[in-house]
């Protein structure tokens, strides 16, 4: 996966999230449940590394906006 930047947790209430998951089913479920409570840029393909069992799923939260914005 790429790396954080400073960007991506500039200032509080930004934070950059990453789902470890059996599946992409589970992973996406987990994005819907947070993006239901607050904004979020959501990601649209998981990730699998080499000799890790599982899926791996990273996006970006904002807990200073609405879900709706």
């Amino acid at each position: 996966m790429r790396q954080i930047n400073d960007a991506h947790v500039a200032v509080p209430g930004l934070a950059v999230v990453e789902v470890a998951a059996a599946d992409d089913e589970t992973a996406f479920a987990v994005q819907e449940l947070l993006a239901a409570r607050c904004a979020i840029a959501p990601a649209d393909r998981t990730t699998r590394e080499p000799d890790e069992p599982g899926v791996r799923l990273r996006f970006f939260l904002d807990l200073q906006q609405n879900p709706d914005t």
